[in-house]
């Protein structure tokens, strides 16, 4: 896998990360989406919009990758979003995140190491 792969698989993941941090947003701005006026209310929230965009760039980026790689090596990439979302929800949103979080992101990077290096990826 070359570095312009793994730097475009990181981009993807860093979209979509951003996307659920917009997401958040718009759960927080709108009201309880127990109606469909409500749902429809969506429409006029910029939060919305902006994770839209991050997600459809992500999505094209998404198949340019494929038709470059195999599903199987880039599909672990996703995993960078339980990274990166908590870590970006504790420093934007002032979540709160814990030790043992920690120990999972080393569990998770240490299995895209692998996956890239050790299998040939």
């Amino acid at each position: 896998m070359t570095l312009s792969i793994i730097g475009l698989l990181v981009l993807f993941s860093l979209l979509l990360a951003s996307g659920q941090i917009l997401f958040k947003l718009v759960a927080r701005s709108a009201e309880s989406l127990n109606t469909l006026p409500a749902i429809i209310g969506l429409a006029g929230n910029g939060w919305f919009w902006m994770a839209m965009v991050f997600y459809g760039t992500a999505t094209i980026l998404w198949i340019f990758i494929l038709q470059k790689i195999d599903l199987v090596h880039a599909y672990p990439f996703v995993a960078l979003g339980f990274v990166v979302v908590p870590v970006a929800a504790h420093f934007l949103l002032g979540e709160h995140i814990t030790l043992s979080y920690f120990a999972g992101v080393a569990l998770i990077l240490a299995g895209l190491w692998f996956i890239t290096t050790k299998m040939g990826a």
